[in-house]
């Protein structure tokens, strides 16, 4: 004889399967971030403003390549209470040579504000050539009352870079990423 299980047994087996689901849920939601840490250093995708820990020593043990010449240009765009401008259009650089340019940040409020400065490279695959040794992109900065400061960006051209690249453009956004809270109503 066939025995069919009560309605409190089906509740409690679904309950049960309800909570696996719940827990693998939660557990996938608190993975993720390492797991998107992890295929965004694979993928290369959101390490633009990132350090390049070797750089310097890169910089240090490269041979400057004397038979060929990249212009560099430079390019700014401010989003928010900024003037950004790079203080000279283009360079001309050897692979392998150490290249210091300025960029020029303004802001024009009469408050502090708080920004950061995000790169984009043309030709796109350019980031993989252009090592920085040092850039006002690799942290989040922050300007007084209608304050004007200049930072420098310290670079050196891969030397493996294709021939056929002979112009490279270094592009700066720069957004404001966080606003004083006001002052509760009294």
């Amino acid at each position: 004889m066939f025995h069919q299980p009560t309605l409190a047994v089906l509740n409690a087996r679904m309950l049960g399967k309800l909570a696996v689901i719940a827990c693998t849920m939660f557990g996938f939601g608190f993975a993720m971030i390492p797991i998107y840490r992890t295929i965004c250093e694979v993928t290369g995708v959101n390490s633009l403003t990132q350090v390049d820990q070797d750089a310097k020593r890169f910089a240090e043990n490269t041979q400057v390549d004397m038979t060929r010449v990249i212009s560099v240009e430079f390019d700014a765009n401010a989003r928010g209470p900024w003037q950004l401008r790079p203080r000279t259009g283009s360079v001309n650089a050897h692979p392998g040579e150490l290249v210091t340019v300025e960029y020029e940040l303004v802001n024009t409020l009469d408050r502090e504000v708080q920004g950061q400065a995000i790169p984009s490279y043309a030709p796109q695959a350019a980031a993989q050539w252009l090592r920085k040794l040092e850039c006002f992109c690799f942290k989040q900065q922050s300007l007084g009352p209608n304050e004007r400061r200049t930072f420098p960006v310290v670079f050196v051209l891969d030397p493996k870079m294709p021939a056929e690249v002979a112009t490279i453009t270094l592009s700066y956004t720069f957004f404001e990423v966080g606003q004083p809270v006001p002052a509760a109503p009294t």
